[in-house]
């Protein structure tokens, strides 16, 4: 049986502009920073939490160079596929420190039937959702 998931992957076209965004934006931590040769392991992770959020550049060891320019082109039209969701104990404090940072915000906060989120993009067009959730 599976126990747990502790690792996700996003693309992005920029790994260091990426590390800016969920480091100094989200206030997410470094939680590896490695380079493999073709390809640099570059995780982060909400501090304190153990689950890890891949910052993938397209290209090797996954793919070849024509099917990597085809995945920065899906990323860059914000098609890319990968979104992310996270909680927080304060919508409106979080939602405002964002939205001064600058982040693309592509939805206020409004009440939901699971609870309280807003929506916003990375700089890349990945989908990102924050909120509360109803205990229950």
């Amino acid at each position: 049986m599976l126990t747990r998931n502790n690792l996700s992957s996003i693309y992005v076209l920029d790994q260091d502009e990426a590390l800016t965004f969920y480091t100094e934006v989200l206030g997410l931590e470094v939680s590896a920073d490695v380079n493999f040769g073709p390809m640099r392991w570059l995780t982060v992770r909400v501090p304190g939490d153990r689950k890890e959020i891949l910052l993938e550049r397209p290209g090797l060891p996954a793919h070849d160079e024509a099917t990597a320019a085809q995945v920065r082109e899906l990323v860059s039209k914000g098609a890319g596929g990968g979104w992310l969701a996270f909680t927080t104990d304060d919508v409106q404090g979080t939602f405002a420190k964002i939205e001064a940072a600058g982040a693309d915000i592509t939805q206020e906060p409004m009440e939901q039937p699971y609870g309280t989120d807003f929506a916003i993009r990375d700089p890349f067009g990945n989908n990102i959702r924050i909120g509360s959730i109803h205990a229950g």
